[in-house]
């Protein structure tokens, strides 16, 4: 861990969202002194088997625990708060500042986890000021985004004033009507920003992102011109598309009907703190619905991504137990798939089409907009701060280098910003912005059990063994050296280019001639008639043994378990010591 500098700079070190997208998460430090800023989770890729969550690499935190603060929260998508819980199991934070949206969900991630009583929750209004430490000021700046309740943030340091866009684009018609505080925005660019930390997403896109009321007209002609069901699935935190469809639904007389846990949380707690507004009566229970005319439902589910487990993916594999795709259903897939998802959206919705339904997506319906503002946005928030020092995070590597050369292109100099990774530490002066070291930067994945860390070594055996299998093998020896039974052999998810039968006959002849050309070596009679066999010798070159035939007959290289039964009682009035501590000897080798 490797880091310098001067005791009198603020240090930026993001540990997650650069180079990728997902799992922001990033530390502002200040002699001994840190606040984070946003913990994030980002979702597994194909080759993680039995991953659900994957968070940053949290070391560094975990090692300076006792500087930690307190923590901003921008907005409440996962991408930003989803490691939270997480994290709080390894280290306290003292206090958590955050939107009231963001904090409502999560407390309910604290209190599912357990950790509610490691952190206290405090929430904020556009244009609080909160104190964090001795070094920290920070004001919470409104700005517009696909979920609500989403804030810029200016943190007040003593180098200088350092401004974090979070999550956002310029949306001149929020859902909401919550605008974005440009006042405020141009009031620090007056009196002077240091160093502007802006969202990098759609860096590559010219334009401006249309605002999210654009649409409302698209979806509005697809609801009129559905004659049966309606299924409509979208992010479960899009509050303001959300909003929208329940605001159709009611002009368009149906009943909506909720599918999935975080969506009905979501409304929930959007419903109180009144970021959607709608009658009670216009929700009905899936059982009442499914009574109904078709042409009066709708149903609002989650697995807009195709993601495995929700709901919509559910409904297209016909796994669902009260929800079946028939002929005259309209499913609307209002958003795009993320980075990754492409291939299990595409392949739900060639489920859903073979069942009967006819289906709504892509970019050319225009019932989907980015929240994250395009070129023209980002110009217009560098023109509003006119930063001294630029960073551009949130993105993968190019948008960081396309970000970047807008910003020259309004004036930044380009030694006055740094394209980082994650990890890096960035020193920042009144005078100056460079890395001056690296801190750890991997991942953590997190299973099904959502209680341990899956680490490297596990991940890798996985791997193994979805991509090649798994062979057992399973010999008895007894106190002269001979095979007591005929070895047992079980193949799993092993592509066999023999005859399996030729296999276990293989290895049984290999198993018989291992132990016959080596028990001399391994065991010997003491002169006090003591039996000396050392077992753990055995086990170890018949293994290697075994794995070179399931090389050589198998042509791959599969996971082998080998377990090696031993002789509980010497034969009758012979004693024996055993150089092993058990008789029973197993092993798992790759």
């Amino acid at each position: 861990m490797s880091q310098t500098g001067s005791s009198n700079a603020l240090k930026v070190i993001p540990l997650g969202g650069l180079h990728e997208i997902g799992k922001n998460t990033c530390v502002f430090e200040y002699n001994d002194e840190i606040v984070l800023l946003d913990a994030g989770l980002a979702f597994p890729t194909d080759g993680m088997h039995g991953v659900n969550v994957v968070l940053p690499d949290m070391t560094y935190l975990r090692e300076n625990r006792h500087k930690i603060k307190g923590m901003i929260v921008t907005h409440g998508h996962e991408d930003h708060i989803g490691g939270i819980a997480f994290h709080l199991k390894q280290f306290d934070i003292p206090v958590i500042y955050g939107p009231r949206l963001a904090m409502a969900l999560l407390q309910d991630k604290l209190e599912e986890a357990g950790v509610s009583d490691r952190t206290e929750l405090r929430t904020v209004r556009p244009r609080d000021m909160v104190r964090i430490g001795s070094s920290f000021l920070v004001e919470y700046i409104r700005n517009t985004h696909s979920m609500a309740d989403s804030f810029t943030v200016a943190l007040h340091t003593p180098v200088g004033v350092v401004i974090h866009t979070g999550d956002f684009k310029i949306d001149h018609t929020p859902v909401d009507g919550e605008y974005f505080d440009f006042q405020r925005l141009a009031e620090h660019g007056e009196k002077g920003v240091l160093c502007l930390i802006s969202d990098s997403t759609n860096s590559e896109i010219p334009g401006f992102t249309p605002s999210e009321r654009s649409v409302f007209p698209n979806l509005d002609r697809v609801f009129s011109q559905a004659e049966g069901r309606l299924l409509v699935t979208t992010f479960a935190s899009s509050v303001h598309r959300i909003n929208m469809i329940l605001e159709l639904a009611k002009k368009h007389k149906r009943a909506v009907s909720v599918i999935g846990r975080s969506m009905l949380n979501l409304i929930a707690h959007a419903r109180n703190l009144g970021y959607i507004s709608c009658e009670d009566d216009l929700f009905v229970p899936l059982n009442v619905v499914n009574k109904m005319q078709d042409s009066k439902v709708l149903i609002l589910t989650t697995g807009s991504q195709g993601e495995p487990m929700a709901a919509m993916t559910r409904i297209a594999n016909q796994e669902h137990r009260q929800v079946k795709i028939r002929q005259g259903d309209t499913v609307v897939f209002s958003a795009n798939p993320i980075p990754g998802n492409t291939i299990a959206v595409v392949n739900t919705i060639d489920k859903l089409m073979m069942l009967g339904a006819k289906v709504i997506y892509g970019r050319d319906k225009g019932i989907h907009v980015s929240g994250h503002g395009a070129q023209e946005d980002q110009k217009l928030m560098l023109s509003l701060t006119r930063p001294k020092f630029f960073l551009p995070v949130h993105g993968e590597h190019r948008m960081l280098v396309k970000h970047s050369e807008t910003a020259q292109s309004m004036g930044i100099p380009a030694e006055n910003m740094v394209i980082i990774n994650n990890g890096d530490v960035v020193e920042l002066t009144q005078e100056s912005i460079g890395v001056i070291g690296k801190v750890p930067s991997g991942i953590e994945l997190v299973d099904a059990s959502r209680s341990g860390v899956v680490i490297d070594r596990v991940l890798k055996e996985r791997q193994q063994l979805a991509e090649e299998g798994i062979v057992t093998v399973a010999a008895s020896v007894g106190w002269s050296g001979e095979l007591m039974a005929k070895p047992e052999v079980h193949l799993r998810g092993v592509a066999v280019a023999i005859d399996k039968a030729k296999l276990e006959k293989t290895i049984d002849q290999t198993l018989r001639n291992m132990v016959s050309d080596r028990w001399s070596d391994i065991a010997q009679t003491l002169s006090n008639g003591v039996i000396d066999v050392n077992w753990v010798k055995l086990r170890a070159d018949v293994e290697a043994e075994m794995r070179r035939l399931l090389r050589r007959e198998l042509q791959s290289n599969p996971t082998l378990v080998f377990l090696l039964q031993t002789p509980i009682e010497p034969p009758a009035n012979v004693t024996r010591r055993q150089r092993s501590s058990s008789t029973k000897v197993a092993s798992v080798a790759s």
